[in-house]
């Protein structure tokens, strides 16, 4: 990671291990890096994800200086008030193609954590075929599991063919899953609904990777006696060494945007 031109002033804030990562690439790039304490010097901020948005952030974010910018997710509804420039950096492509890697290791490890029969020469569906679900399909299939694709999109489901995948239309999951008893979502929408966990296989495993709420009926699988696992956040969990250099990266980027732009 290259060191920055100029020093920038950095505070760091959240105690995770994703954010001690970010925080010592950072620090090692040039940066001055600080905790809460370093607020009001702060050029940026970097903020933990997911962020439990209350009256005691609000009133820490107030002591920042103008001009400097706020980096974390989403911003909540108050953060408006602020008056300062918000990034969202989960939102920019380089950081989720990064991403994508330990999101898809760690699905692999649920599923052979949980699972009481090899992945080599299964059969296994993935729900949705952006950047998280490719990078899943292609983890399966070098370990020799038979996997199909859902996908909406015919572009999505003849890159997947490409890849050797086999694959089937969105619309067509519930006609499809009886054939498996593995699935893995990746859309952020109720597309595991009862109907499609009454057609999988009994006692089937559902590793969910979309962001909470996830994209299954939760309690109809619990009904229907399957195994849904909510594993949204993976790479902070699995690998936050890895992550937090993906996030040091991307945090980066955006300040030499900020330089070239200036």
């Amino acid at each position: 990671m290259p060191e920055m031109e100029q020093k920038i002033d950095i505070a760091v804030l959240g105690e995770d291990r994703r954010q001690a990562a970010a925080a010592r690439a950072l620090a090692a790039a040039g940066c001055r890096v600080g905790g809460a304490g370093a607020v009001p010097a702060a050029d940026y901020i970097l903020l933990p994800v997911p962020l439990a948005w209350d009256g005691a952030w609000a009133a820490l974010l107030q002591r920042a200086k103008p001009g400097a910018v706020l980096l974390g997710g989403r911003a909540p509804a108050g953060a408006a008030a602020l008056g300062r420039r918000w990034v969202d950096c989960f939102a920019r492509e380089a950081l989720a193609v990064r991403n994508a890697v330990p999101t898809a290791e760690g699905c692999v490890g649920i599923l052979l954590a949980r699972r009481s029969r090899t992945l080599w020469g299964a059969p296994v569906l993935v729900a949705g075929y952006g950047r998280v679900g490719q990078a899943v399909a292609q983890r399966l299939g070098a370990l020799g599991a038979r996997v199909t694709v859902a996908a909406r999109r015919p572009a999505q489901r003849a890159l997947a063919e490409s890849c050797g995948a086999a694959s089937v239309p969105l619309d067509g999951l519930a006609a499809a899953a009886p054939g498996f008893d593995a699935v893995v979502n990746t859309i952020p929408a109720p597309v595991l609904g009862a109907p499609v966990l009454a057609a999988l296989r009994p006692h089937s495993l559902i590793v969910d990777l979309a962001s909470a709420p996830g994209g299954t009926d939760f309690t109809a699988a619990a009904a229907l006696g399957h195994t849904a696992v909510l594993a949204s956040g993976l790479p902070a969990r699995c690998a936050p060494d890895s992550a937090g250099a993906y996030l040091a990266e991307t945090v980066l980027d955006i300040i030499r945007e900020g330089e070239a732009a200036g």
